[in-house]
């Protein structure tokens, strides 16, 4: 990279884990393998043998998948470091937990209270979920406004819990409630025109008032933790603004869990601010898909394997 001063790093959220994930990164560079190891003695189990080997069903346990990912995250960030120390950017983002990853990439918190905060979020998330079952799903070719209105329609329907979870994309959007009403949300979205809807595989409500309980307990764990101003903007889920302080960052955190991922404004104000070259540090290229609906203008790069490292080097 000639200029690091226009490159965001986006940082993934669950639906991104995969079996295998990381494995060709940590067996191809020293810092990825002993990241992995760190998080095995740190957490007490081998999360590296679940990354690489599986079984999938314990590794989509959402228990596992956070700490999965923000540790597959970090050690292939420290992975391009290690070949390009000045390796960097100056904008960063994560979706939905993935802003953990983003604080930990940036110094706002360390890897250690960061694996600690993921793993606990997971175990809250868990737990709600076993509480209060729900679902979630994605409904396409419909705006915002229109999944709003049948969010709206479908709880007047059933006297239920539903809202919109995450605004993805133009024509992406998720949502999130208990069963009865997402459901009943499904018909209704087909009526209004929408070209597909998809059952998310998750038994949790994620980011919608069925987290409530998950996110009270999850503000002391908050709490409990060192954070410092990180070194780079962080665009936060719920205000779609840079977070600049501590305070902001423990505020986002905490509200995160029942709040809507607002992405699609996040990038709009990574470009308004003068992102150009949107870098996805994952498994997958969920959100350099995501970033092409948003502005296909701009620049997009995943590093989701020790090649794609390689050559993002020689670019």
């Amino acid at each position: 990279m000639s200029s690091w001063s226009t490159v965001a790093f986006m940082f993934p959220g669950q639906g991104s884990q995969v079996v295998g994930m990381g494995q060709d990164i940590a067996d191809a560079y020293p810092v990825a393998r002993q990241t992995f190891e760190q998080a095995d003695d740190l957490l007490g189990f081998s999360l590296s043998s679940l990354c690489f080997n599986g079984p999938a069903d314990d590794l989509n346990d959402t228990i596992n998948t956070q700490p999965a990912l923000y540790v597959c995250g970090i050690a292939t960030l420290r992975a391009l470091q290690s070949e390009q120390p000045q390796a960097t950017a100056a904008f960063a983002a994560g979706h939905s937990f993935g802003e953990f990853t983003a604080l930990a990439a940036f110094g706002a918190l360390s890897f250690e209270d960061g694996l600690w905060l993921v793993r606990e979020r997971g175990r809250l998330m868990k737990q709600a979920g076993e509480q209060s079952p729900g679902a979630m799903a994605a409904i396409l070719a419909l705006d915002i406004d229109a999944v709003r209105d049948l969010c709206a329609r479908a709880r007047a329907a059933t006297g239920g819990v539903l809202v919109v979870a995450n605004d993805n994309c133009p024509g992406q959007v998720v949502i999130s409630g208990d069963n009865a009403t997402l459901d009943q949300a499904l018909v209704l979205a087909k009526e209004a025109g929408a070209r597909r809807t998809l059952k998310l595989a998750v038994s949790i409500a994620a980011h919608s008032p069925l987290m409530r309980p998950s996110a009270d307990e999850f503000r002391q764990a908050l709490a409990q933790t060192t954070f410092h101003a990180p070194q780079v903007p962080i665009y936060g889920n719920v205000s779609a603004a840079p977070l600049t302080d501590v305070d902001a960052i423990r505020a986002e955190l905490g509200a995160q869990l029942i709040n809507p991922v607002r992405w699609r404004e996040s990038m709009q104000a990574m470009i308004a601010d003068g992102a150009q070259v949107f870098v996805e540090i994952g498994p997958k290229d969920v959100l350099t898909g995501l970033l092409r609906r948003i502005d296909d203008g701009k620049v997009t790069v995943n590093l989701n394997s020790s090649e794609n490292i390689h050559k993002f080097r020689e670019d």
